[in-house]
């Protein structure tokens, strides 16, 4: 699987848009989209990538959650390529409400998506063992302060995290974490353990 990191709105606040290819451009790879970005803005990105001839080039999108800066473009991208759009909750352009656990193809490989509320209480991850890899959409990676109040919900999406195998996060926002991925999420959890949790 590939995954290219589209380039961010130069104008606009939006979020990382994260564009999954399988490695040759086969007919039966699954190209995916994770969150749309706010507008129109990565449908030039996309059209610049080569995906093979006959390939669809965006036959899924996969909304990390539903803050606009995240799927604001989908009513660009789904008259543009007609993908499935897949989302936690119900609303308008959503094809498929996903759910924990529930298994995905993306480019030529499997995925896993996962309930992680924390940053929303619709947040999903998307998790590809094969590649030890997580897309985390906005869940918060990097907690620095155990004088802060933080949710059972995201205390326990911490830890649920840190039960799989993985290197490397993709976050909705910022620079991913290659390489050292779960050291940092582990960090943030001992931290988060220390700290007042309430319901």
């Amino acid at each position: 699987m590939r995954i290219i990191t589209l380039p961010l709105h130069p104008t606009k606040y939006s979020c990382n848009v994260y564009y999954l290819l399988g490695d040759w451009n086969k007919l039966d790879d699954v190209n995916t989209l994770i969150d749309a970005g706010v507008d129109d803005y990565a449908i030039s990105q996309i059209d610049a990538v080569t995906t093979g001839i006959g390939q669809k080039k965006v036959s899924q999108i996969i909304i990390t959650h539903e803050h606009f800066d995240h799927r604001g473009g989908v009513k660009f991208l789904k008259p543009k390529y007609d993908p499935k759009v897949f989302a936690f909750n119900k609303g308008e352009f959503i094809d498929i409400q996903v759910y924990d656990g529930m298994q995905v193809r993306l480019g030529d490989t499997e995925g896993i998506i996962l309930h992680t509320p924390g940053h929303s209480n619709d947040s999903i991850s998307v998790y590809v063992p094969s590649q030890g890899v997580i897309f985390t959409g906005d869940l918060p990676l990097m907690v620095s302060n155990n004088r802060e109040t933080y949710t059972l919900s995201y205390y326990n999406t911490l830890k649920k995290l840190l039960e799989l195998d993985f290197k490397d996060i993709y976050p909705g926002h910022g620079n991913p974490l290659l390489g050292n991925g779960k050291e940092v999420l582990a960090r943030t959890f001992s931290i988060v353990s220390n700290s007042r949790i309430i319901q």
